[in-house]
């Protein structure tokens, strides 16, 4: 079905839900109550299903994953952590995880290179939608975009984390190297839910979401959360098209002994028209009008994705409890694109690029949890496994990518017809598999606690095996050179503190895991051959030590931070005869300072931010122009400020205004480009009332109120330095009412 079809079909859909809300009864819906003051969850620290609550506002809640140890405290963990609650989703009309993360001053959104794929650089590393988590399964979710609107929590867990979730499935893109996301799908509350919502954006997209919700059985013990969504029209950027489908239902079992959470859902995302990245010549070229489009109007992306998981857990005594878990994933993405290259004076150049995937992906982690003392030291012992497997067909077709086609400037861009292809990768209408990946890993750890809790440690090791192999285009037969396996051990210690309730001070060493690389034949840089073609490299390590302080006293909470990360880096070594050798010759050092802030430090404002101060540099390269450089997309200062104001002189209306700060970005290896720095102001106002006895909500918001035009990120894939453009003014307008 065509995803305009799918989102039309979407609206007429949530309209008749709402009809029919009189006949759909799980359990007695007498009493109306909004679904966030009727959620009522009891945390059991530790566990692999069950939530916390939320601190005062309702923006950040108290509990989060973290990883292998399931639900802990954010005091309790020797991480800096910050879980984002469906409150804030709502009430800010966040779209996707990119909007969530604006209130986040250690996170970035940027785009994939050569596609549109969201992606979050968290320390100043990418952190892709391979490397989120679904309930704590990895590779599930869809994977170019992630819609809001299913969401209970958006969780972030700042820091290498191989350790605590096993081997990130991004490979040498990513690897979790600066965080880790795990997302929440919604549960049932204790009170029934039908919440109908419609609004509209500038460029007049049209927005509807149905949000139903039962609980059911003797005790309540089972729950159904069923979530509609549909998007049509124009987002702001000028010819723009977004249409968006989303289904998904969540069911959970809530027993004495057996815990349960399950999840399905599809998503049909596609944009006409999409605004491409551009990759600068030798200058930045400034940025257009900031609803500017310079894409070709034959160009589009399609992504349709179903995907499912599901999440047990089964108490054997007071003592010890079991859990297993799993997921899959399949995944169709179509993107026929034009990026184009653009001089100083913003001349533009560009060719075609088509390229098609679909994805097979299973993962699954089971484990055991023992608690046990030893005089007046408290262990809880963890042993965890996990597998992830992944099977990506693909294919392609380009123009002639060395003699691109000139479409004018960035303020006054040229149609052309769509270029013809004469390179081609495989087969469009039959893609065959090219890429297959295996991640297993065993994982033992020992909380322990002493000192009457005052102090705490976690310890343990994981031991990870990666396979990857890598086959022709259009055969499916193995590449020469085209497997490796490698088995890594990774350990991690944690230590945390507590001189009092509201102090936590904590310490931490760990690891992330990035695959090797399988060596090409030719630097294209220098267009000299490589030596040491068809090589397969060693798995990479990358290190983190990180210290902090943690405030908080239920109202209100503070994180300060400091971190250093080492990353090795491949490159190029010239032999001075024509050729080049590659391999792990560089490294790429991070150190920072992060403050975040939440909660409600006075009586009706509620406040969520920070600042983030990273200073990067390469200590080592095999160049002496980028040897002691910054990297490429890494600003030196990030700051968010969001306060929201529950106005005492009219029930029910909450002001809000946010601030993003965003440091200048160098754009080339030897710093010689350079983005500016800047800064955009969004507002916010929702009015929450009775009509006829239920809940109505009225929500406005404008984003880049100033409507700046700038560049929001240089980069995101390693080595890349291709320009974001960062949105206009957008107004998003919707209602919300509960039958």
């Amino acid at each position: 079905m065509a995803p305009y079809h799918l989102s039309r079909v979407g609206l007429s859909v949530i309209a008749a839900l709402s009809y029919a809300h009189s006949t759909l009864s799980f359990a007695d819906d007498a009493t109306n109550v909004s679904q966030d003051e009727a959620t009522e969850v009891v945390t059991v620290i530790g566990s692999q299903v069950d939530l916390g609550d939320a601190y005062q506002g309702g923006q950040v809640a108290r509990t989060g994953r973290a990883g292998m140890f399931g639900a802990q405290d954010l005091m309790d963990t020797p991480f800096s952590s910050t879980n984002y609650t469906q409150e804030l989703i709502e009430n800010q009309q966040a779209a996707s995880i990119g909007d969530v993360l604006q209130n986040d001053p250690t996170a970035r959104v940027a785009t994939g290179f050569g596609n549109f794929q969201e992606l979050y650089m968290m320390r100043g590393f990418p952190v892709f939608s391979d490397d989120m988590t679904l309930n704590g399964v990895y590779g599930i979710l869809p994977r170019q975009y992630v819609a809001a609107e299913m969401l209970e929590r958006v969780e972030v867990l700042r820091g290498a984390n191989s350790f605590l979730n096993g081997a990130s499935p991004g490979g040498t893109a990513g690897g979790g190297i600066g965080g880790a996301i795990n997302l929440v799908p919604k549960r049932a509350g204790s009170e029934p839910l039908t919440r109908v919502t419609v609004g509209t954006q500038t460029g007049d997209q049209a927005y509807g979401a149905m949000d139903f919700a039962r609980r059911f059985g003797d005790n309540q013990e089972n729950g159904l959360r069923i979530n509609l969504v549909a998007r049509d029209g124009e987002d702001g950027v000028d010819e723009q098209d977004t249409q968006l489908g989303v289904l998904t239902v969540g069911f959970d079992h809530q027993g004495e002994n057996f815990r349960l959470s399950a999840d399905v859902g599809y998503q049909d995302h596609h944009i006409d028209s999409p605004r491409p990245s551009v990759t600068p010549g030798t200058e930045i070229p400034s940025a257009p009008d900031a609803s500017s489009n310079y894409a070709q109007d034959w160009t589009y992306t399609d992504d349709k994705q179903l995907f499912g998981a599901v999440r047990g857990e089964y108490d054997l005594n007071d003592s010890t409890s079991i859990w297993l878990a799993g997921g899959a994933r399949k995944g169709k993405e179509h993107n026929l694109l034009a990026n184009p290259t653009a001089d100083s004076d913003g001349n533009l150049k560009t060719y075609l690029f088509d390229n098609i995937r679909e994805d097979t992906v299973f993962s699954a982690d089971s484990g055991i949890r023992h608690q046990f003392d030893t005089g007046s030291v408290a262990h809880t012992v963890v042993f965890s496994g996990s597998l992830y497997q992944s099977r990506s067909k693909n294919a392609y077709v380009t123009s002639d990518s060395q003699n691109q086609i000139p479409v004018g400037f960035l303020n006054n861009y040229s149609q052309i017809d769509k270029p013809s292809g004469i390179n081609f990768g495989g087969n469009m209408d039959d893609p065959k598999e090219t890429e297959r990946t295996t991640y297993g890993s065993l994982a033992l750890a020992d909380q322990l606690s002493m000192l009457d809790d005052q102090v705490k440690v976690m310890l343990g090791a994981r031991l990870q095996r990666i396979e990857t192999k890598s086959f022709a285009y259009g055969t499916a037969e193995l590449n020469d050179g085209g497997y490796y396996g490698a088995t890594e051990f990774t350990p991690s210690l944690g230590v945390v503190y507590q001189p009092n309730f509201d102090v936590s001070l904590y310490a931490n060493y760990s690891q992330a895991l990035i695959p090797g690389e399988v060596v090409g034949n030719t630097n294209f840089s220098s267009g000299h051959a490589v030596t040491n073609a068809k090589e397969v490299l060693d798995v990479q390590k990358s290190e983190q030590y990180e210290v902090g302080a943690k405030y908080e006293t239920g109202e209100y909470g503070a994180t300060l931070t400091l971190f250093q990360i080492s990353k090795p880096s491949y490159m190029y070594i010239d032999n001075g005869d024509g050729t080049d050798t590659y391999g792990d010759n560089g490294e790429q050092r991070h150190r920072g300072l992060e403050l975040t802030a939440f909660g409600q430090p006075i009586d009706n404002v509620t406040v969520v931010g920070g600042v983030t101060l990273i200073d990067s540099e390469m200590v080592k390269s095999t160049s002496s122009a980028e040897k002691g450089k910054n990297a490429i997309g890494v600003p030196e200062v990030q700051a968010n400020l969001n306060l929201e104001w529950a106005t005492p002189f009219v029930q029910g209306l909450t002001l809000e205004g946010r601030t993003v700060y965003t440091g200048s970005q160098y754009a080339s290896s030897d710093n010689s480009m350079e983005i500016g720095s800047w800064t955009r102001f969004d507002l916010g106002a929702r009015y929450a009332m009775q009509l006829s006895g239920h809940e109505l909500n009225l929500r406005a918001r404008v984003n880049n109120l100033t409507d700046k035009s700038y560049w929001a990120s240089a980069g995101g894939y390693p080595g890349s330095n291709y320009l974001v453009q960062g949105a206009p003014r957008t107004v998003v307008i919707s209602a919300s009412y509960d039958f």
